[in-house]
């Protein structure tokens, strides 16, 4: 949610940004919130005139009473109880007019940053910079279930049964190396001085509301019929409320923080081919990065952010690209935002696999997180990224890790956590083994 006065001061620059993300059907609204924020500061300059005038008068029916001048007093009471009536109608007004100009400040886009690339979706996102050198080996790379299959570490058929669509059980060492991945992850990030988190996996409503918009809320969450309580899509969005209604000081900033969580999505749409198997579920799991940070600092942090999702994926062997979101690919709330994609050696090309994004104070106002500082309370920044999100991150990692013979690589840093194990071996090899 983006400033009012940059609405009433500079309605242009709000249009102009409108038109730069493609949502021309939004326009009318930057006319709308002037009109309506005229109507409730009009209302609100007579509000404060009448508790002004009530105010004056109640002082005086005293003194009218003691100096005997009943009949001046009792109009003078009548005058005020007139006042009341007013007065009340306009509170009730001011309200009204407030919760329509929030709701329609809530649709219009946060002010992207001058570096975004201007583009209507995600087909005209920039390439920024390759990390490590994509290989296509001279055997074929099955498709990842396949894989998975052949070292009996998925089951789909019971998941559909138990679950439906979108669910899937993981076995054996597979599952052990998911959560691997997972530990891995929370340990690079707590390397690199961020504090470890498991937050709450439920959160009310109006931290749905303040950490996205109101069209991704409908495509991604789940809520718990009959209680104030949505499922999280991601541990974003319970870390960001933590700081709901908070004034941070200064001098504690910035919080720097990395949290593990399930995560549940609804993903709405209809999905090709290549999104079978683990690519889009209904859960999974995530080590995430957040950050709350004084406003002239989140640019740092965004190179921060996406850098060390790079590092990581690198020190599992993983060439990575890094994309940079176009204007019609960020959402409402981004600033700016780029995606960290994984080489394919199957599909010879790479896939989606995180998101790094700076919000800006978008969630800060949403949510009333400020920072205490030397000249006045001020909006905080907010970002997020994905460290790792597994078991999509699992496509990746065994399309580039299988060998001709079908085992999987074991890269070094997660050895520790497999028990020692240098590779995945099929169950077929397994068997014939013994």
């Amino acid at each position: 949610m983006i400033d009012i006065k940059l609405i009433r001061d500079n309605p242009d620059v709000v249009k102009e940004n409108i038109r730069k993300k493609f949502q021309d059907e939004k326009l009318v609204l930057v006319d709308e919130v002037r009109d309506l924020d005229k109507t409730f500061r009009d209302a609100k300059t007579r509000a404060d005139a009448l508790r002004g005038d009530r105010n004056r008068i109640s002082k005086e029916i005293g003194k009218l009473f003691g100096q005997g001048l009943k009949e001046e007093a009792e109009a003078a009471k009548q005058k005020v109880r007139d006042l009341e009536s007013e007065l009340q109608a306009l509170e009730e007004k001011e309200v009204e007019l407030e919760a329509e100009i929030r709701q329609r400040m809530m649709l219009i886009p946060n002010i992207i940053d001058p570096s975004v690339p201007i583009g209507k979706d995600d087909s005209e996102n920039v390439e920024i910079e390759k990390f490590g050198e994509p290989v296509v080996p001279d055997y074929e790379i099955p498709y990842h279930t396949d894989i998975l299959n052949a070292l009996d570490g998925l089951d789909l058929d019971s998941a559909r049964t138990t679950s439906g669509n979108g669910f899937y059980y993981l076995m054996g060492d597979v599952a052990r190396l998911h959560s691997s991945i997972l530990a891995y992850a929370r340990d690079f990030m707590i390397n690199r001085g961020f504090t470890y988190f498991i937050p709450p996996f439920m959160i009310h409503g109006n931290v749905v509301n303040g950490v996205m918009s109101f069209a991704e809320m409908q495509n991604m969450m789940y809520k718990i019929e009959g209680e104030d309580l949505y499922l999280i899509g991601t541990s974003e969005h319970s870390m960001i409320g933590r700081f709901m209604g908070k004034v941070l000081p200064q001098e504690n900033l910035p919080y720097t923080l990395t949290s593990y969580s399930p995560c549940f999505r609804k993903e709405v749409g209809a999905h090709g081919i290549e999104e079978r198997g683990l690519y889009r579920v209904h859960q999974f799991e995530k080590q995430e990065m957040v950050v709350v940070c004084e406003p002239e600092d989140s640019p740092y942090w965004y190179e921060q952010l996406w850098k060390n999702s790079v590092d990581f994926f690198r020190s599992l062997d993983i060439p990575v690209r890094t994309l940079e979101c176009c204007s019609g690919d960020l959402a409402d709330l981004k600033v700016k935002s780029c995606d960290v994609e994984a080489w394919s050696p199957r599909q010879k090309k790479y896939f989606e696999v995180g998101s790094c994004s700076n919000l800006g104070d978008a969630q800060a106002r949403r949510l009333g997180i400020r920072i205490k500082g030397q000249k006045g309370n001020y909006f905080a920044h907010t970002l997020n990224n994905t460290v790792v999100a597994p078991p999509r991150m699992l496509i990746a990692f065994f399309e580039n890790n299988l060998e001709a013979d079908g085992s999987v690589r074991i890269p070094e840093p997660l050895r520790p956590y497999m028990g020692g194990q240098e590779k995945l071996v099929p169950a077929e090899k397994k068997k014939n083994a013994i």
